[in-house]
């Protein structure tokens, strides 16, 4: 059954009134750590997690007798390519990620940067390796992934002192992980994907394509799904200087129609694209995103 309070804990306005992204990440972690189902391995040796069993073809020499001795089988070391999953999180830090359309709700890039910053921490907490791209019309910051509890704090800082300006330009951060990944790889998005580039999700396929495992978390704010305009209003985009005056109660249905079909379209080209994709809105508690992922991941992994 549900945690009540568990649940308050982790509401999005709640989490807005702690005052920085490390105190929110502590918050969502325990949280989601709190809502997980204990593990099928639980009670195993952690030295499951550095070795395999032995099986025709294995080198002999990467034995680990001390492994035979505790266990009465034969075991073979991993080594750190084998061992974690290499993940970069990218963040689109672009203008318009700065939009919240209540003051009391994080702006997109808060809340996409609190589930970064959260997956970062359960990534490294499970011996994989978690690094960041910071993307505004270009790669704006970058840390390499690397599996270690000291590596946490650069990546929850450069996501604090992230400011959302410039352009969505998501295919640079593609081209910066097929440059800098050279192996199988999680990549994971946060974007709202008001990318002027129409084809960004099939640029997102190019790393299906050269076996990255790739997931989308689409951030957007209620009053974006919702329109929630009725008067008078001067929309103004955060991203260059266009603007539009416009009566909501006149507009909201072409809006809202437009917003369904690309949305559809989003959609099917993620699916064809085999790019794992979940739709975020930033009124929703942060455990309803990240258990989902944290359990399809795990079915895949089995």
């Amino acid at each position: 059954m549900p945690d009540p309070k568990r649940h308050r804990l982790l509401d999005p306005a709640v989490l807005a009134r702690l005052g920085t992204l490390k105190l929110r990440v502590r918050a969502i972690t325990e949280g989601v750590l709190t809502g997980l189902h204990k593990s099928p391995h639980h009670g195993q040796s952690v030295e499951f997690a550095e070795h395999k069993e032995y099986a025709p073809g294995d080198e002999i020499r990467h034995i680990d007798w001390k492994a035979y001795g505790k266990f009465d089988k034969y075991y073979v070391k991993k080594y750190e390519q084998e061992t974690n999953l290499r993940a970069y999180l990218v963040v689109d830090a672009s203008g318009s990620m700065g939009y919240r359309g209540d003051p009391g709700r994080m702006t997109k890039l808060e809340y996409a940067s609190a589930l970064a910053g959260s997956l970062a921490y359960l990534l490294v907490r499970q011996q994989d390796a978690a690094g960041l791209v910071l993307v505004q019309g270009q790669v704006a910051a970058s840390i390499p992934p690397r599996a270690s509890a000291h590596h946490l704090g650069p990546i929850v800082d450069a996501l604090e002192g992230a400011r959302a300006e410039g352009t969505t330009r998501l295919s640079s951060a593609v081209d910066f992980i097929i440059e800098h990944a050279p192996r199988r790889s999680s990549v994971i998005v946060f974007s709202d994907l008001f990318d002027p580039e129409e084809k960004v999700l099939k640029k997102l396929a190019q790393l299906g394509r050269r076996k990255h495992e790739v997931t989308l978390f689409h951030v957007l704010d209620p009053a974006e799904l919702e329109f929630p305009f009725d008067d008078p209003t001067l929309f103004l985009s955060m991203e260059d200087d266009r603007q539009v005056e416009a009566h909501g109660r006149d507009v909201k249905k072409g809006y809202l129609d437009v917003l369904g079909r690309w949305l559809e379209e989003v959609r099917r080209t993620a699916a064809e694209a085999d790019v794992d994709y979940a739709l975020c809105r930033t009124d929703r508690p942060l455990d309803e995103v990240l258990l989902p992922f944290l359990a399809r991941r795990e079915r895949s992994a089995a």
